[in-house]
Order: structure tokens, then C-alpha cells, then sequence
């Protein structure tokens, strides 16, 4: 299976967009009320049917041939050929405009409709200045006082010769020419993009960019080149690594078992840069098959890639590219299936608890078109997806569009936006790829390239960037020792007790790595047998642009006389009651005396020094107390359990500062026996 595989690149790109020009109203057809036959060719899902007649131009401005458009059966038949299109209300007719993407002139007639189904002829044979590929083709009508709902356009296939297609259709209320328009992002990216260089790009093809999320690697997949494993047209996994001056190193190929004698491509990376995901599924003996398989980084190299199975994965089986959450748990597939509209259409996949992927389900067709749709990437902040297309209005062969996700069903997105001609060019563009820092994209395309397709990269503008986020790296060591402990580590979010992302340390492979949006207060804790899990909170809640938080952690071995402390946000102000918030970290000292059924411990109170000393010494016996009885509610015996109120006499640090004074106000426990 070839990543690449442009026999599946249709025709050309397009979106449109539906607005209001010169202050008039303008209506894009949104039912169809009847046609004379529409084209259906083999394995082209509801590409050229009357329903891609719906909606705004998904071909103009630019002109050709286009499956999101309707086209009659036959090309250059005799008889006349009709469709008939209904309007969400009627309007006071003063223009209807029609989009022929595709051999324009066929056109010999036009109706309006009212309300009362009475039929008006409004224009009749509007013949082509000169030839041409395509027109915005405007009819005004000569009648007055026609509210119009619904227009009927027929053609004579036999003036022009070949398929007639039509792109959409509109009236308005105004003679202010509609016109057709691509839906660029707000705010234009005023940069260059840049060739990434000959360490990267050959005269043969390198696409499909994956910059681990650091931003210090770039892994690519390479084809027409005589340094593959395999033959030279097969294609290898290359990488490059980002010096101290900011220069790519001279690509060097993964090596095995990655690359063998087939083709290999990366398709995603994990946010930790430790897990990569790659297409088709190997077998021992080299051989492969089409589905998806996962890498680890170890400390020899990357492991044998392993199959990551979808549930049925049926259908066209000839490429299929995907991009992974960076949370581990959602998919954006591009895959073509017997429900897709047209060429590839983007689904979503969903971990299952088995470790398996759930049958990728649709996006719908707010993304998808009748034509292709492909090379998904999820940035960082979990809701920003680019992708490219050929179904939405744009510039070339192939566009890179951006959508967001509107809400936690995955299938809600926002309408695409085209990135614009600083990216987009005539030709084919795909494949963006953007590290945790947001400030370049990196991208696939053939314009100005140094041989089939190069990798390129430009700097972003804030309007298409994904959301900030901050890279929280550390490592995790034994308290007493400054060993590194190998750990598992998890983020949740406190305020909601939701168990957000988790990683796992290994000493031998480098720091741990975890990717948080902003605007929220986490709790990172690590945690191993033998050792009684820590936790430290993150406050990311007032943060509005990318950070990098290195947060190293200490682990307490469990032993007897150890003493740990626990996290001083557990009570509110004077309370002490426990906030349900800090539930989750009682429920480790639960599990870790279930693990160690002989453990006893000592729960001590503390408090800062405001307010009467007495006062402060209840205060900490009500709050071990509480603690205790929670404990006692999950099970754990009395016995087990010793209480010590100390108030403000074993202060940890000044009682100067309100900040300081919060560090006293905490519980700690010692481990009396094991």
C-alpha cells in the first residue's frame, strides 16, 4: 500500500462560501425538487448525483471537472437534460446565478417558481461569449414582482460537447453580480514558505512530514530514491534531527524494522515522541498487509511494529492515512469505505478497552465532499484538525484546509477554512504537520520543489494556529537515592477528578513528556510498585500562550518510618472538610494500604499560625479526622489508622505570606509497619 496514492487525487479542489454581497440576500439551493438523470459512474460514491447541486459553489472560482457538481447521464446526448432546485423561502427575484464548473453553454433555458407553483420563463438560450472552461452564469429577469422559491434550469447536452456540470445554483434579491468565493481564514499568512533544504528534499519524493512534538525531529517518507531498503520506488521512513543553530541534520533512514522491502510510512506520532503509529501491519517473515500498526522507542531502537487493529477497516484497501490524538484515545481516519461520499472521506475511531480501535464512523459532510478528503493532523490542542482536500473551493490540485472540533461527540466541526495561497498553490499541497510550539507548519507539496514533492515549512499567523498548549517534561526520582525510577504518570484535571492523558517514564529512552491545553489546574502524579505514588499540581488555568514546565518528581519508597506528605489544597479556608477534588489522592493511600494489607500509619494535622492556637489545634484534628473517615469509608479498618493534631506548632515554612502559610495548612501520614 502506497501512502501516496494520487489515482485517488479526483480532479481539482474547491469550497465555497455562502454570504451577502453589497448588503442582498442570496440563497444557495437546498433541496432538490426533481431531475431528468444524473451521473453514476462505478466506485464513485454520490460523486456528479443531483444532490451535489446543493449548497454553495464547491468548485468555483476555479473551473474543471468536479464530482461535487450535478452532471446529467450522458455526455453530448440529444435530449434535453433538467433539474429542479428548491430554496429554504422565497425572495423578491431580481438574479439567479448558476456556477458552471465544467463546459459551460449548454444552458438553454430557465424557470422561476412561486410559492404557487406558477411558472415563469426568465431566460432562454445564453450563449458563450468565446470559450471558455467555466462561468458564474447570471440570469436577471425581465418580469416583475416574481417571489420565487424554486428555480428549473434545462440544458441541451448536444451544444457542448462532453458533461455539463453545474456547481450550485442561487437567487438573490439584488442585481449585485453573486459571485463565488474561497473560504480563506480570517487573517492571511503574510509569510513565505520555505523549502526545508537538501538534507531533507531530493529529486526524488519526500512527503508526509511528522515533526515530533518537541519540534526536534522531522521523520518523513521517501520514494524514487536509490538509499531505500527495498527498491528505490518503494518507500522508506527518513528523519532529520534539529541542531542548537536551528539547522536540519542530513536525513537518514530509520532503518529496520521499520523500513523492509515494502512500503513504509510513519502516519502519526504520540505526544510523548516515544510512540510512533505506522501503516499496514508487518509480519515476521517481511511480509505485510493493509492496517495499522504502533512503534516504541527503546533504548536499542524502535521495536517491531505491532498491529493496532480498527474494527472493520473494509473497503478500499489501497491507502489509508491517519492522524492519532495526542492523548492516545481518539483517530482521524482517511480511508475510503462503503459510505463515503465520493474518493477518501475522513472518520473517527475511538480506543476501546480492549485496546482495539472502534469502527471508524463518519465526520458527515461539513468536511466531506464527493471528492477526496485526506492526510487528517489533530494538533496538540486535541480540536484543531487540517487536512487536505479537493472537494472544497480552493486554489490548485489540492488544498490544506482547518476545521475544529465543536463539541466531545468528534463529529461537530466547525466549516473548513483554506489556509490560503501563501500554502495553497496551483498544484498538489497536503500533509501539514506542526510541533507543540505552534510557530511552523510543516507541509507536502510539488510547487517549486526540488524533485516529485518536497517538504516545506512557513511560519503561522495566531488565526491558524492551534490552540496553545504547554510541553510538561521531567523525570522521576527515588527521594532518597536521586535514582530514576521507571514510572507511570497521569494528568487529571482537578477540578473535575477526569483522568485527562498519562505517559510512562523510562529511564532508558529519556524524559517523560505531557502535553496540556491551557486554562485548567492539573495534577501530575507518578506512580510504581513499591513506591507511594506523588503528586503536584499545575496551575495552567491563567496561561495564555505555549510554555514548557519541567517538572521533576520525588518517590517515597514504601518502608516503615517513612513519612509523606500530602497535597496542602486538600480542605478550603478554615474547613475541613475535604474538597472533593482531593479524593483521588486519598484514594492512594487506599490502594496502597490494600497492596500492603499489615500497613499501619499515623495521620498528622497541621495548620499556618493565624487565629488562636487552640482554635488551630481543633482545626487540625477535625481535618485528620476527616481524612481518616474517609479512609475508613473505602474500606480500610480503624485499627490501621492513628490521629495526631499538632496545629501550628511543626511549621514547614514562614507563616509570613498567604502563599507560605498554605504549605502549613497540610495532613501528612507515616508509615509505622508494613
Amino acid at each position: 500500500m502506497n501512502i501516496l496514492n494520487k489515482s485517488l487525487l479526483f480532479y481539482l479542489l474547491a469550497t465555497g462560501m455562502c454570504y451577502k454581497s453589497y448588503g442582498q440576500e442570496i440563497l444557495w439551493a437546498d433541496k432538490v425538487l426533481g431531475y431528468s438523470s444524473e451521473y453514476r459512474p462505478a466506485q464513485y460514491g454520490h460523486a456528479y448525483r443531483a444532490k451535489q447541486i446543493l449548497g454553495i459553489p464547491n468548485k468555483l472560482p476555479q473551473f474543471g471537472n468536479s464530482p461535487c457538481a450535478w452532471s446529467p447521464a450522458d455526455a453530448d446526448g440529444r435530449n434535453e437534460e433538467w433539474i429542479k432546485v428548491g430554496f429554504q423561502k422565497s425572495i423578491p427575484l431580481k438574479q439567479v446565478a448558476i456556477a458552471e464548473n465544467f463546459n459551460p453553454g449548454a444552458i438553454s433555458r430557465v424557470y422561476a417558481y412561486d410559492e404557487a407553483g406558477k411558472e415563469f420563463l426568465i431566460s432562454e438560450a445564453v450563449p458563450l461569449q468565446q470559450p471558455a472552461k467555466g462561468r458564474m452564469l447570471r440570469v436577471f429577469p425581465k418580469q416583475q414582482n416574481i417571489v420565487a422559491n424554486a428555480i428549473k434550469v434545462v440544458l441541451q447536452p448536444s451544444k457542448v460537447s462532453g458533461f455539463n456540470q453545474i456547481d450550485a445554483i442561487a437567487i438573490s434579491e439584488s442585481t449585485a453580480p453573486v459571485e463565488a468565493a474561497i473560504n480563506v481564514t480570517s487573517s492571511q499568512i503574510k509569510a513565505q514558505r520555505e523549502n526545508v533544504g537538501k538534507e531533507i528534499n531530493t529529486k526524488g519524493q519526500e512527503v508526509a512530514p511528522i515533526i515530533s512534538p518537541d519540534g526536534k525531529t522531522l521523520y518523513f517518507t521517501r520514494s524514487n530514491y536509490a538509499g531505500n531498503v527495498g527498491s528505490a520506488q518503494k518507500q522508506d521512513v527518513w528523519f532529520s534531527t534539529l541542531s542548537d543553530k536551528n539547522q536540519w541534520s542530513e536525513a537518514v533512514n530509520i532503518g529496520s524494522p521499520i523500513n523492509n522491502a515494502g512500503d513504509n510510512a510513519i502516519t502519526s506520532i504520540a505526544a510523548d515522541g516515544k510512540t510512533i503509529y505506522v501503516i499496514n501491519v508487518y509480519r515476521p517473515d517481511g511480509s505485510m498487509y493493509f492496517g495499522l500498526s504502533r512503534s516504541f522507542k527503546t533504548k536499542n531502537g524502535w521495536s517491531f511494529p505491532k498491529e493496532y487493529k480498527i474494527t472493520n477497516l473494509s473497503g478500499y484497501v489501497g491507502s489509508m492515512e491517519l492522524t492519532v490524538s495526542p492523548f492516545g484515545n481518539v483517530m482521524i481516519i482517511s480511508v475510503q469505505r462503503s459510505d463515503t461520499e465520493g474518493g477518501k472521506d475522513l472518520y473517527v475511531s475511538f480506543l476501546q478497552a480492549n485496546d482495539s480501535w472502534s469502527e471508524p464512523r463518519h465526520l458527515g459532510n461539513v468536511i466531506n465532499t464527493a471528492d477526496y478528503e485526506g492526510t487528517p493532523f489533530l494538533a496538540l490542542d486535541n480540536k484543531t484538525l487540517y487536512f487536505s482536500s479537493q472537494g472544497h473551493s480552493g486554489y490548485g490540485e489540492g488544498d490544506l484546509f482547518l476545521t475544529r472540533r465543536l463539541d466531545d461527540t468528534w463529529i461537530n466541526w466547525s466549516k473548513p477554512e483554506n489556509l490560503g495561497p501563501a500554502i495553497n498553490t496551483p498544484l498538489w499541497d497536503a500533509y501539514i504537520n506542526i510541533p507543540a510550539t505552534g510557530d511552523y507548519a510543516y507541509f507536502s507539496a510539488s510547487d517549486k520543489s526540488l524533485g516529485q514533492e518536497d517538504i516545506f515549512r512557513i511560519r503561522m499567523t495566531p488565526e491558524i494556529k492551534p490552540d496553545p498548549v504547554a510541553v510538561v517534561t521531567g523525570t522521576i526520582y527515588e527521594a532518597e537515592t536521586n535514582k530514576p525510577v521507571r514510572s507511570e504518570i497521569v494528568a487529571d484535571i482537578k477540578k473535575t477528578n477526569e483522568l485527562f492523558t498519562k505517559a510512562t517514564f523510562e529511564p532508558e529512552t529519556g524524559e517523560y513528556r505531557l502535553v496540556l491545553p491551557l486554562k485548567e489546574i492539573y495534577r501530575i502524579s507518578a506512580s510504581e510498585t513499591g513506591y507511594f505514588p506523588v503528586t503536584e499540581e499545575i496551575d495552567l488555568s491563567a496561561e495564555t500562550g505555549f510554555r514548557t514546565i519541567r517538572k521533576n518528581l520525588y518517590m517515597q519508597p514504601i518502608k516503615a518510618g517513612q513519612q509523606i506528605r500530602l497535597m496542602n489544597t486538600m480542605f478550603s479556608q478554615s474547613s475541613a472538610e475535604v474538597i472533593s477534588s482531593s479524593f483521588s489522592e486519598l484514594d492512594r493511600i487506599v490502594a496502597a494500604m490494600n497492596a500492603y494489607p499489615a500497613m499501619e500509619i499515623l495521620l498528622e494535622g497541621h495548620t499556618d499560625n493565624q487565629g488562636e492556637v487552640q482554635k488551630n489545634v481543633k482545626l487540625s484534628e477535625d481535618r485528620v479526622q476527616q481524612v481518616k473517615k474517609y479512609l475508613l469509608s473505602k474500606g480500610i479498618e480503624s485499627r490501621r489508622i492513628q490521629t495526631k493534631a499538632w496545629g501550628p506548632a511543626k511549621p514547614i515554612a514562614s507563616n509570613l505570606t498567604e502563599q507560605t502559610r498554605q504549605k502549613n495548612r497540610r495532613v501528612e501520614f507515616t508509615i509505622l509497619k508494613i
